[in-house]
């Protein structure tokens, strides 16, 4: 197994705590910047998933930190968070013939 870097060690006089990798605090600041921005638009993640076009459990799993969300989500984020109404016209859906 891999040594992770510990950037914040546990603290020794709670025995519930634990140290935290870097990699660790990477997805817990990159799960926060989604979550709070999802409910800062005042959207539940079913919302948020179908406004911005993201599975609704690769949502729950990056606000969650079970996931690394990657770089480009990070960006797309950011940019939601910035200017939502830039991004947040409806898509049409895709029409079905019959």
């Amino acid at each position: 197994m891999k040594k992770e870097r510990i950037v914040i060690p546990a603290d020794p006089d709670d025995p519930e705590d634990f140290d935290v990798s870097a990699e660790a605090l990477d997805r817990a600041q990159r799960a926060r910047l989604i979550r709070r921005t999802r409910t800062g638009l005042g959207l539940s993640q079913t919302e948020f998933a179908a406004r911005f076009h993201v599975p609704v459990g690769t949502l729950r799993d990056w606000e969650q930190a079970r996931a690394t969300a990657p770089d480009f989500a990070v960006a797309y984020v950011r940019v939601i968070a910035r200017h939502p109404g830039m991004v947040t016209p409806p898509v049409p859906a895709p029409q079905t013939t019959s």
